[in-house]
């Protein structure tokens, strides 16, 4: 029997290399979400901080216990803004 030719496979050869994608930051971006981040947080913070130490009674009394809930709202708030700084 005939003997089959045998194909050459070519030699791998890698694809090119991609350069990489320059990032233009000269025009910066948002500034007012860090502060007002922070912000938010601090009055969450400082909201149900005064309203453990004054039992109760500060920053709105009718509130009551819901003071708290006020205060992770602040927090929470913060969290939002936050989803904007870039």
């Amino acid at each position: 029997m005939p003997k089959s030719r045998i194909r050459k496979k070519d030699d791998y050869t890698p694809p090119p290399a991609k350069k990489a994608t320059k990032i233009d930051l000269s025009q910066g971006g948002r500034r007012w979400p860090a502060p007002v981040m922070l912000a938010l947080f601090g009055i969450g913070l400082v909201w149900i901080v005064a309203f453990y130490i004054s039992s109760g009674d500060f920053p709105v009394g009718s509130l009551g216990n819901w003071n708290i809930v006020v205060g992770f709202g602040f927090i929470a708030a913060g969290f939002v803004v936050s989803t904007q700084w870039k």
